[in-house]
């Protein structure tokens, strides 16, 4: 591949800004230069589909309506645990109204054999069972009374610690593998199940962990509980699907349309090209919408036997059940460092549940974040009779970052220094240092009192954390951009945007490399007609996305520049497109309006089509080959010690990721993120009954989230970090400012009260109980 050489903006403007040169594809465009000189890139842009979502135009999943169209509804196990010994659906079927009953025979959630009858094994109260497809909703649910299903109950258990006794009723009789989604699991294969704990997986260890704890001159062992939390998204789990002898097209609120083409390809064997799934517009997903799920697979058999399309979207109660949440977790670190405050080892074991699904562990956060020569961990997956996790924005950092943030700020305690300045003698990271010092004076992180020093019943304090997430993006990840003789341009994608502004910055990209305004680019997404785009997990998206994005525009404006050079007499490396102008760099008097150009393009239209590229040096993925997405979050709360009510007042949150491209978006992004990090800290918790195996809590009556009232004043401040990898150098932004922002909250309540408490979430009757321990 024919290469060349560019020098790009690296480093951080303001701290340690310069200059390196890279060798790149000879396709590649030429650097940007840092935001300050560019036009649409780094501002503040309007949401392409403002208008849309605010006026109602915008439609969603649900709201899909084809002729001839069915409603589906869902038979699920009142059962934790049992065999399904006969099913009738014989009434159901004669039921008026009703076009199609399905009974699922195959499990579509981990299972290791079926009951009698070829039935699947229960194992979780909320188990998809049957469906049926008829007229109305009314109608359906009625008809669902009338499926008669005999169980054999079997033993049960729904607690992590009940769990792992070796007398515990068996979830799975035979070992059990899972894939990984996109959102950022870490999910290790082939590991031994014993009892109902698989495991361990080991990541990878380093150095001599006893030289280490032999050297170290401080040493703290502490245990860490976070509870179960779901997802909550404001559009539930959902699909609308038509089927046709030669392929089926689905609506489907996902956040991967390619991942759900393919899932449904495989399941009803069709080719990937006669599967189309679109999502243009969708209510959020934080991780748990990936592939066809029991609610997709049911409404597509109930659309293949009825002949019409089949709507399936579910309700709060199934969405809290059954679609997945972020696993708890029981986590020991035990920590040696010297006195000067150098770490010498960190070992790590943890236990947690993803119900009968993976990736309950605790993530990689307490290995990347910080420098220690002596590491190892253990962490084990847990079975119990309960729903399947899925991905939850950041999984297994946020529970492992309350763990290691509460940690090293006891262990700056006794060593008698500062928690931020702390962090400045074991973080090596260059961006966290500056988001340190910038975030703390923003903050006004001096104004912070000896733990538990303020006076009166309701007391204030002061708290910090950080965050790691690893750079990640998808090589599978490409753009079309077209430029139409009657002056329009399109950029094309697969991508979905699950309502992060990923329609926003494509237009920002395209209309900066072609020198227009984002207003002038038409963005359509989310359709698998279109080109593949990447999954919207694990903060990939900006990452993979935008340069393909920016060098489709490149190869549609070079093709331009072809047509107009011999009518302006100039070489195309001679010519620019700026503010809708094509000109000439050498005399700006030659030049030609952008819509003239288009106007007389021999053809009527010029297409260019680009992928995502390796990263510029070779694709680095991962914490330590291609660095992290850092954070470093402020907190100020009141804990009303007569009460035990904690109460949070400000947050600060200093954030990288790269390029900025859209700073409204980006300050979104960290909004989110710290909302539900304040909600995971002191609200959220999955409550199940121990007797009967049942979500007790299942709507927002029930399940506490903050209200308005209980969102604290929010500061953003972002750090631009240059690290010349692609031609736009934009990483997301998705997963760091929900790591940090629980066990910011913590430390706050610990300064504030002097008493650190190591289980989340942090209620009221949890501070009370602390504080009868002094």
């Amino acid at each position: 591949m024919e290469k060349k050489k560019i020098v790009m903006p690296y480093g951080i403007p303001g701290h340690n800004l310069s200059k390196i040169e890279r060798e790149v594809p000879a396709s590649e465009p030429p650097a940007w230069p840092v935001n300050d000189e560019l036009r649409h890139i780094g501002k503040r842009v309007r949401r392409y589909d403002a208008m849309a979502k605010v006026t109602g135009e915008a439609k969603y999943t649900s709201d899909i309506q084809l002729p001839g169209m069915l409603y589906g509804k869902m038979l699920y196990s009142p059962h934790p645990h049992a065999r399904i010994t006969s099913i009738d659906t014989s009434e159901a079927e004669r039921h008026a109204g009703v076009f199609a009953v399905h009974v699922i025979r195959r499990n579509l959630n981990n299972g290791d054999g079926v009951g009698d009858g070829n039935y699947p094994e229960l194992r979780f109260a909320g188990q998809p069972i049957a469906g049926l497809a008829a007229v109305s909703e009314v109608v359906a649910e009625e008809a669902l009374k009338k499926i008669r299903v005999r169980y054999e109950p079997l033993p049960f258990v729904v607690d992590l610690e009940a769990s792992r006794k070796p007398e515990a009723p068996l979830v799975f009789q035979a070992p059990v593998e899972q894939k990984a989604s996109d959102g950022g699991e870490e999910i290790e294969e082939g590991l031994r199940l014993q009892g109902n704990i698989r495991g361990p997986a080991t990541g990878s260890p380093r150095g001599d962990l006893q030289k280490g704890f032999d050297e170290a001159e401080v040493v703290i062992e502490r245990t860490y509980r976070t509870q179960v939390h779901t997802h909550n998204a404001l559009e539930t789990h959902g699909a609308v699907v038509e089927w046709r002898l030669d392929g089926m097209t689905i609506y489907a609120s996902t956040q991967s349309t390619k991942g759900v083409r393919d899932e449904f390809a495989e399941l009803f064997g069709f080719k990937k090209n006669q599967v189309r799934v679109i999502t243009e517009y969708m209510g959020g997903g934080f991780g748990a919408k990936y592939g066809a799920g029991s609610f997709g697979y049911m409404a597509g058999e109930l659309s293949k036997k009825s002949g019409r399309p089949v709507r399936l979207m579910l309700d709060r109660k199934e969405e809290q059940i059954s679609s997945g949440n972020r696993p708890s977790s029981i986590h020991y670190l035990k920590v040696g460092a010297k006195k000067d405050g150098r770490l010498t080892a960190i070992k790590q074991r943890s236990f947690g549940t993803a119900g009968i699904g993976l990736g309950a562990g605790v993530g990689g956060i307490v290995q990347s974040m910080y420098d220690c020569p002596n590491f190892a961990t253990e962490q084990y997956d847990v079975f119990t009779h309960a729903g399947p996790g899925a991905a939850w924005r950041a999984p297994g950092n946020v529970q492992g970052a309350f763990g290691i943030e509460s940690l090293i700020d006891e262990l700056a305690e006794q060593l008698g220094m500062d928690p931020l300045t702390y962090r400045d003698i074991i973080d090596k990271s260059e961006v966290r240092r500056v988001e340190r010092i910038r975030g703390a004076e923003k903050f006004g992180w001096s104004r912070r009192k000896k733990s538990g020093s303020d006076t009166g019943p309701v007391k204030k304090g002061l708290g910090m954390a950080q965050s790691s997430w690893p750079r990640m993006s998808h090589l599978d990840s490409t753009a079309e951009v077209r430029l139409f003789r009657d002056g329009s341009v399109e950029i094309r994608s697969g991508v979905q945007d699950l309502g992060t502004g990923t329609k926003t910055v494509l237009a920002q990209v395209v209309a900066e490399e072609l020198g227009l305004k984002p207003a002038d680019v038409v963005v359509r997404i989310g359709d698998t007609v279109f080109p593949d785009g990447p999954p919207s997990g694990g903060s990939v998206v900006t990452a993979s996305i935008t340069p393909a994005a920016r060098n489709a525009a490149h190869q549609v404006k070079l093709k331009l520049f072809e047509q107009v050079s011999p009518v302006l007499e100039c070489d195309i490396t001679d010519l620019d497109l700026v503010d809708g102008m094509i000109v000439s760099k050498k005399d700006p008097a030659v030049k030609l309006t952008f819509a003239e150009a288009l106007r007389n393009m021999r053809t009527q239209q010029i297409t260019g089509e680009a992928s995502r590229s390796d990263d510029y040096g070779g694709q680095r993925i991962g914490y330590l080959a291609g660095g992290d997405l850092g954070s470093v979050q402020f907190a100020e709360v009141s804990v009303d010690t007569e009460t035990g009510f904690v109460r949070v007042h400000r947050i600060v949150a200093a954030h990288s990721c790269g390029r900025p491209i859209n700073i409204s978006h980006i300050e979104n992004q960290i909004n989110g993120g710290i909302i539900q990090g304040i909600s995971y800290a002191l609200y959220e918790d999955r409550i199940i009954d121990q007797q009967t195996g049942h979500m007790v809590n299942v709507k927002f009556d029930q399940y506490k989230v903050p209200y308005a009232f209980e969102i604290p004043e929010i500061e953003t401040l972002i750090v631009e970090e240059y690290n010349a990898l692609t031609s736009t150098d934009a990483f997301g932004i998705g997963e760091p400012a929900n790591i940090a922002t629980a066990v910011a909250v913590a430390n706050a309540v610990y300064n504030a009260i002097g008493v650190r408490i190591y289980d989340l979430p942090i209620t009221p009757a949890k501070v009370l109980g602390a504080l009868n321990r002094i």
